[in-house]
């Protein structure tokens, strides 16, 4: 073994994990550590050792890259959210591209991906871009108070924010307004312990519609009810005074699980949905919907969509894992017929609604697995032209993939967070049917190692 534990080596970082992880070497021994950056030099020491490589903690850097820059948030060193702010915005978006080529090589097979990779859509302005935030509650036992904010780098400790560098600005009002609440209430109103699935409030998560400037505030709860009273009243007094806020809500989760939200939502006063536009196009947004966090490159990221899509008004096309219905709204006045498929009930209802406040006739939205509805579209004789393709990180269901094989679909656009799932997903159409024709990453997330990518498939 070349590197021993506790001691202390000297490396030059090279690349990131996917993780955020400096990657360098020793004597081309892998080592892994935080808070170091491709081009820094760094005096790591071990924690672990593997055989073929070892996790360290930073001591110092004793050549920063030239791609350093201070990282401009109080949280930087303990919150978990953004690896990145520590590395200059242009060698964040080359590091993205350069990532979604080595995961077409290395885990699609794909032969000089970068030449098929567009290089990436990146911000004007990478800061305070997103309209969504979920912040964990706990209670702080030495200094009796309530802890609110992220989870700091891998733990489930909380490190508390009032504010931060990449959510807008109105979450840093409402987190003053809650801590202030769960300190002096915290009794009444005990914070979530996730060991001994004890206590009341488990997170405090946000809506903001950037273009409308609603707000919504959904207080998720380990049980049905929140305790009436005046602090309640105070809480919600307080909280509907701020601008632009549409509605209050409680979510019930009362299952013991790393999932933020439960099935049942109320409102507490105003209404459960903010709206928004994308575009031109008004949508709806309830607590439960998948919506993009980050509004102005989700209008970039839906423009190449329909770049790639090519509608011609006569097509008929099936947006897989539709959510509330962004991408087949954005799609319908380019086509003869959409169909959207969301296994999310509440979220179709939306995506419907969202079709009459638009006055789109030719969108159609069904409730169930797109993996069982599309093909059941297919079997019943719908003839479908072009399938969208928005799964979760995960990916696809790999009977989706097949059926569309089966189906012999002329063209696919496949939207995905995650490259490497994105690389195993276009092996598999490309070594049955389809060719590669081009990938555009977008960065929907500053600051750290997530990807966005839309890929263009056509039948061979």
């Amino acid at each position: 073994m070349v590197v021993q534990k506790n001691k202390v080596y000297k490396t030059k970082i090279e690349d990131l994990a996917a993780d955020g992880q400096g990657i360098g070497k020793v004597e081309g021994f892998a080592l892994f550590a935080e808070g170091v950056i491709p081009g820094d030099t760094a005096e790591i020491k071990i924690i672990k050792a593997n055989k073929s490589h070892a996790y360290g903690k930073l001591v110092r850097i004793t050549e920063p890259s030239v791609h350093r820059v201070e990282p401009g948030c109080a949280f930087f060193e303990t919150c978990g959210g953004c690896a990145l702010l520590c590395m200059d915005y242009a060698a964040q978006l080359a590091h993205k591209t350069k990532t979604v080529a080595a995961c077409l090589e290395r885990i699609g097979g794909f032969e000089n991906a970068a030449g098929t990779v567009r290089e990436i859509i990146g911000m004007g302005d990478p800061y305070h871009y997103r309209n969504k935030a979920q912040f964990p509650v706990k209670k702080n036992a030495l200094r009796k108070s309530a802890d609110i904010g992220f989870y700091s780098k891998r733990s489930h400790d909380i490190t508390n924010i009032d504010n931060c560098a990449v959510l807008h600005g109105a979450n840093d009002g409402i987190l003053h307004i809650f801590k202030n609440f769960l300190d002096k209430n915290m009794d009444k109103f005990p914070p979530y312990d996730e060991m001994g699935h004890t206590g009341l409030i488990r997170h405090i998560f946000t809506r903001v519609g950037f273009s409308s400037g609603e707000i919504m505030v959904c207080i998720v709860t380990n049980g049905d009810d929140l305790p009436k009273g005046r602090e309640l009243r105070g809480l919600i007094d307080e909280l509907s005074e701020i601008g632009g806020m549409a509605g209050i809500v409680q979510n019930v989760n009362k299952n013991k699980t790393n999932v933020i939200l439960g099935d049942k939502t109320r409102a507490l006063w105003g209404r459960p949905y903010i709206t928004d536009y994308i575009g031109d196009k008004k949508f709806k947004i309830s607590a439960n919907s998948f919506y993009q966090v980050n509004p102005a490159q989700t209008k970039k990221l839906y423009d190449i969509i329909v770049e790639y899509a090519g509608l011609d008004g006569d097509m008929v096309c099936a947006d897989a894992y539709c959510g509330i219905g962004t991408i087949a709204l954005m799609l319908a006045p380019y086509a003869k017929k959409v169909y959207g498929v969301e296994i999310v009930a509440q979220a179709v209802a939306d995506a419907a609604e969202n079709a009459k406040i638009n006055g789109i006739p030719n969108a159609t939205f069904l409730t169930g697995k797109s993996e069982e509805v599309i093909p059941e579209l297919i079997s019943g004789g719908e003839i479908i032209d072009l399938v969208v393709l928005d799964p979760p990180r995960k990916g696809c269901d790999a009977r989706l993939l097949e059926s569309l094989v089966g189906a012999r679909i002329p063209k696919l656009v496949y939207v995905s967070c995650d490259p490497a799932t994105l690389a195993r997903d276009l092996k598999l159409l490309t070594e049955t049917a389809y060719a590669l024709v081009s990938v555009q990453p977008v960065d929907m997330f500053p600051h750290t190692m997530h990807t966005e990518s839309v890929a263009l498939l056509c039948l061979r």
